[in-house]
């Protein structure tokens, strides 16, 4: 059975033990029990995703997992580009995972390296962005992936803006004429600058002037 197969197989159930933590809650997990909540759906060896409203990496998220109870929840493969706060590291350090793809450690690189020489990890590979972003569709994909907003509507998804140049109706999934007219004139920029790159290809060649002896 592929991962892909696999993760299909697996995701009921998951959102089954979800659904328990969150009781009448829905979709929405009280801060409370978000620990809770991880501990319900992530299993020993998952590969794990992080991401926040920003690249600094949901300190929340990394808070929330690292203090899950590492008798229940071990062995993870993390999957995250920027090791930016100690409790990125802190899951190593407590047994929580013990593998990791990621693109730059930044200030937790020190510390990193002492990880990797005492065995507490094993890195699978260091990457670019890019790289990094383009196997989690591949052969990085995560069982969990753990995103977080900083706020808005109620009824808005997690991947909404709340800028209105990229507003939609969730309801009917039709995004507001004005809207389509804007994303028409921007894709209509590239061809103007392409006018612009012709035009000044034509200007005339000039030879630089000699510095005096």
């Amino acid at each position: 059975m592929s991962d892909l197969s696999r993760h299909e197989a697996d995701r009921p159930s998951r959102l089954a033990r979800a659904a328990a933590v969150c009781g009448t809650s829905g979709k929405f997990c009280p801060a409370e029990r978000a620990t809770q909540l991880l501990e319900a759906i992530i299993k020993p060896g998952d590969r794990v995703a992080i991401e926040g409203d920003n690249q600094k990496q949901a300190d929340f998220l990394a808070a929330t997992l690292a203090n899950v109870d590492p008798a229940r929840i071990h062995d993870l493969h993390m999957v995250q580009s920027v090791l930016a706060l100690p409790d990125h590291l802190a899951v190593f350090e407590r047994g929580i995972a013990n593998r990791l793809d990621f693109a730059y450690a930044g200030p937790q690189s020190r510390r990193l390296a002492e990880l990797v020489a005492s065995k507490a990890l094993r890195i699978g590979a260091i990457h670019t962005y890019l790289e990094l972003y383009a196997r989690t569709l591949v052969d990085l994909t995560p069982q969990v992936a753990r995103r977080r907003r900083q706020g808005g509507p109620r009824r808005q998804s997690l991947y909404g803006s709340q800028h209105r140049g990229h507003a939609h109706d969730h309801r009917s999934g039709r995004v507001p004429r004005r809207h389509r007219r804007r994303a028409g004139q921007r894709d209509r920029r590239p061809a103007a600058a392409g006018r612009r790159t012709r035009r000044l290809g034509r200007c005339r060649h000039t030879e630089p002037e000699a510095l005096p002896d």
